[in-house]
């Protein structure tokens, strides 16, 4: 397992949290994905034989969001 921070923008209620705490979970290898408001972060645990930091961004991108 390997553990990655994204700084995502474009959140700003606890729905947008929701959302892109759905998209990364949805990537395939993803195991555990911590989004906060407040600092406009993804703390993400993932499989890198199944994910790749790209797959996330891009699951983010088609949420609505975007990845710094």
């Amino acid at each position: 397992m390997e553990r990655v921070t994204l700084t995502i923008q474009g959140m700003t209620c606890g729905h947008c949290v929701s959302t892109v705490t759905d998209a990364l979970k949805g990537v395939d290898g993803v195991k555990v994905a911590k989004v906060t408001l407040e600092d406009q972060h993804a703390e993400v645990t993932y499989d890198p034989a199944h994910a790749s930091v790209d797959q996330m961004k891009e699951a983010v991108k088609t949420a609505g969001y975007t990845v710094a």
